[in-house]
């Protein structure tokens, strides 16, 4: 399961199809103490691009917890799925909700959160994870 302090914690912590979870979060906090130590600018890590941007304006899910760069905004979470069986899905935006019917309904594809702040472009990958009911793919028609 996602741990505590995860960005998706609250959220995905009930996803019954869950595994092969990387959480990121000591990778942020590297970074951010790079940040704050000196060894690094803001501008450094600030850089999200403009489509990811407008994916956590039109399609992301607000999180409570602050900006650790800005600390003026609330950092909003924006979840991609990739996998083969998804088609068309693949590489798109999906709120936690559809999550849980996508893994009913797919053997297996990964999700990945990434975490982004909508004021100074602050972004990190938060956690990715492995959902679906682990059947094998059906027969090609």
């Amino acid at each position: 399961m996602v741990g505590q302090g995860s960005a998706n914690s609250r959220n995905l912590g009930h996803m019954w199809s869950q595994r092969a979870v990387v959480d990121y979060g000591l990778a942020r906090r590297a970074t951010i103490q790079s940040i704050r130590s000196g060894h690094m600018e803001p501008r450094d890590v600030c850089d999200a691009h403009p489509y990811l941007l407008r994916a956590a304006r039109f399609h992301g899910e607000p999180t409570e917890r602050a900006c650790p760069i800005c600390e003026h905004r609330n950092v909003t979470n924006v979840t991609y799925v990739y996998g083969d069986e998804l088609g068309r899905l693949a590489g798109r935006v999906k709120v936690t909700a559809d999550l849980v019917e996508m893994a009913q309904e797919y053997g297996e594809f990964r999700v990945y959160v990434v975490e982004v702040c909508q004021g100074c472009s602050w972004n990190h990958l938060a956690v990715s994870f492995v959902l679906g009911t682990g059947d094998p793919p059906g027969p090609c028609l």
